[in-house]
C-alpha cells in the first residue's frame, strides 16, 4: 500500500512521517491486505493540529475518511486513525455478511461524468439563455448496491449524499443526511418492495 503523509503550512517532520505510515500500515493490515493507497494530512487551525486520514481499502471504488484534533500532532493523529480503524472494521464485517448472503461479489457499476460548476453570485444578473461555468469534470461510477450497502458506503467516505443503482429495483436511487441527522432516501420506484 502506497502511503503519503503531507502537511498543509506545517512542517512535517521524520519522525511524525514515520509513526503515521506505520501505525496506519498496520492498521490497514489488519483488514485489507491489498489496499490500494492511504493519505495523511497534518494542518494547524488556529492552536489545534487537525489530522485528515483517507483510505482507499479496495478495487471496490469505496473511500474511508477520518478526522481528529488535538493541541499536538501525534493525539490528534491517533483520533483519526481511531476512525479509520472503527470505519474498516465495520467495512470488512459487512463485505463478510454481504458475501455470505450473497454468495459471491457481483458489484456492477454504470459509468458516469461528475462535473463541478461555478456557483453564482446572489447579485449576478443571469440571462435567461446563460450555460452554467464547468469548472471540473470527472469519470465516476455508479454502483449497484442495497439500501443499506449505499448508507454505509456514503457513512463511510463521509459524504453528503450517494447516487447508487438500487440492487432490487435496479432504478437510480439517492441517500443523503438531512438536517434533521436522519438519512434521506430518493428512490424513483415508491411501490417496489424496500430493503
Amino acid at each position: 500500500m502506497e502511503i503519503s503523509v503531507t502537511g498543509k503550512h506545517v512542517d512535517v517532520g521524520d519522525s511524525f512521517r514515520s509513526h503515521a505510515e506505520g501505525e496506519l500500515a498496520e492498521s490497514v493490515f489488519k483488514y485489507f491486505e491489498n489496499a490500494i493507497d492511504a493519505h495523511v494530512t497534518l494542518s494547524r487551525e488556529g492552536a489545534m493540529m487537525h489530522v485528515d486520514i483517507s483510505v482507499h481499502p479496495g478495487p471496490r471504488g469505496m473511500v474511508v475518511q477520518g478526522g481528529g484534533e488535538a493541541t499536538e500532532a501525534y493525539p490528534a493523529f491517533d483520533l483519526a486513525l481511531e476512525r479509520i480503524r472503527k470505519q474498516l472494521r465495520r467495512y470488512k464485517r459487512r463485505l463478510v455478511d454481504d458475501h455470505r448472503r450473497r454468495g459471491h461479489n457481483n458489484e456492477d457499476v454504470l459509468p458516469a461524468q461528475q462535473y463541478v460548476i461555478q456557483s453564482e453570485a446572489a447579485d449576478d444578473e443571469v440571462e435567461a439563455d446563460a450555460q452554467p461555468i464547468i469548472v471540473a469534470e470527472m469519470q465516476t461510477d455508479i454502483a449497484t448496491l442495497s439500501v443499506s450497502e449505499a448508507v454505509m458506503r456514503m457513512d463511510l467516505a463521509d459524504l453528503p449524499l450517494l447516487m447508487f443503482r438500487n440492487i432490487k429495483t435496479d432504478t437510480l436511487s439517492v441517500v443523503y443526511h438531512r438536517k434533521d441527522g436522519n438519512i434521506g432516501w430518493i428512490d424513483p420506484s415508491p411501490s417496489e418492495q424496500k430493503d
